[in-house]
């Protein structure tokens, strides 16, 4: 579902004007003041509850006060009370993003959560009754994997300063706020069907158990796809803490604030839910923007794996890289040198649907200052832009980015 789709649909379904939605924005943003090869679900073998449910703190303190796992430079760059992905330290790492380097958003801090009195509340006007499940009940359920990316809808905000001349607010993210892991869980649908869904069910909202209770809608129809999942392991290893654990949700498509971290609450309402984050936040504010549509599905994106800059020897040089789509596979990826022609690059087999595609060019590097630039296609015909609207709050920059390279 493509951003505004989720508002007019709403809209139709309660009588309710997309105005009337937005007026009750300051109300709702005051009350928060105060199985998977190729796409193809399966069970994940092998997993069991661990020995000791709480993961080993880690050995040196984090450089970010309220970020669990260290930061070392050559993988994670401090962005406030957040850390971005190094590109240049997935070359060669294979498909998936290993944990150490996953990009952290944290609206807060990561919270300690003992397990043995986690609790998970279903509950609301959509459901037939309220439950409570523990982490042994999520265990007993069906269990998954599904290999999907999870990326900041400010991923590549700082771009619109940089490239476009307009910056924006928020956290300064290069194009390193995202990564592709191997999520397993249970489906969200079975969760809720415990609590036994109701027809007349519209918005379903996770709450995170954060000091800020970060919470998000979605509709009803996302969180009972096949793929929306409470995920309790990451690349077949107990959920990390500053990644969610013991429980989050997958969203896959969305943007990162959808995939709730640290969830200990299922609202499921027949009528809209409201939070500061599909309110304040998360929607699309600017001159080209006058009906404020919600940030919903992420958009067509490139990075190349290299520090931006970056430095390179003269002669032939491989240049690597991923592609992605909130909304299918990627189909084609070129890069043009200074501007020169478009010419396409190798792409890998592996091309998961809703996470990224691995590429590789050969670059007859000359000495001087270069421009590199990469610009991909979905299998949905989505093409990366030269340059996208503004809008405030930085979110959803899809331009094909300009990547400044030296070559000595």
């Amino acid at each position: 579902m493509r951003e505004g789709e989720y508002d007019a649909e709403r809209a139709e379904r309660t009588g309710l004007s997309r105005r009337r939605l937005l007026s009750w924005a300051a109300v709702a943003s005051g009350g928060a003041a105060a199985a998977q090869v190729a796409g193809v679900f399966g069970p994940s073998p092998g997993w069991a509850h661990p020995a000791t449910p709480t993961p080993t703190p880690a050995p040196t303190p984090s450089p970010v006060p309220g970020i669990v796992k260290p930061l070392p430079a050559t993988l994670l760059t401090p962005r406030g009370t957040n850390a971005e992905m190094c590109w240049e330290s997935m070359r060669g790492q294979g498909y998936l993003t290993p944990a150490d380097r996953f990009f952290v958003r944290n609206h807060t801090t990561t919270p300690a959560i003992d397990v043995a009195t986690w609790r998970l509340r279903i509950h609301g006007t959509g459901v037939r009754r309220e439950v409570s499940l523990s982490y042994d009940d999520l265990l007993r359920l069906p269990r998954v994997t599904a290999t999907r990316a999870v990326e900041c809808a400010g991923n590549a905000r700082n771009l619109f300063g940089s490239q476009q001349g307009t910056p924006a607010a928020g956290t300064t993210w290069g194009l390193g706020a995202i990564g592709v892991a191997t999520w397993t869980g249970v489906r969200l649908s079975d969760v809720l069907d415990r609590a036994g869904v109701t027809r007349a069910a519209l918005d379903v909202m996770p709450v995170g158990l954060d000091s800020m209770a970060v919470r998000r809608p979605i509709p009803v129809e996302k969180a009972l796809a096949a793929d929306t999942l409470l995920v309790i392991g990451m690349n077949g290893r107990t959920l990390p803490p500053d990644h969610g654990y013991p429980v989050r949700l997958l969203v896959p498509g969305w943007v990162g604030v959808s995939h709730v971290k640290w969830v200990g609450e299922i609202e499921v309402s027949t009528t809209p839910l409201l939070s500061q984050w599909n309110t304040t936040s998360y929607r699309l504010f600017g001159p080209d923007y006058p009906d404020t549509p919600l940030v919903t599905t992420q958009v067509v994106k490139s990075a190349l794996e290299l520090p931006f800059p970056a430095t390179l020897g003269r002669g032939v040089q491989l240049l690597t890289g991923r592609s992605w789509s909130g909304l299918g596979r990627i189909t084609r990826v070129d890069l043009s040198v200074d501007d020169g022609p478009w010419r396409p690059a190798h792409l890998s087999w592996r091309n998961d649907e809703k996470a990224w595609r691995q590429w590789s060019f050969l670059w007859h590097a000359k000495p001087g200052e270069h421009r590199i630039r990469v610009r991909a296609r979905d299998d949905r015909g989505n093409v990366q832009p030269d340059a996208v609207p503004f809008n405030e709050q930085g979110y959803l920059f899809g331009a094909v980015a300009q990547h400044p390279v030296t070559v000595l």
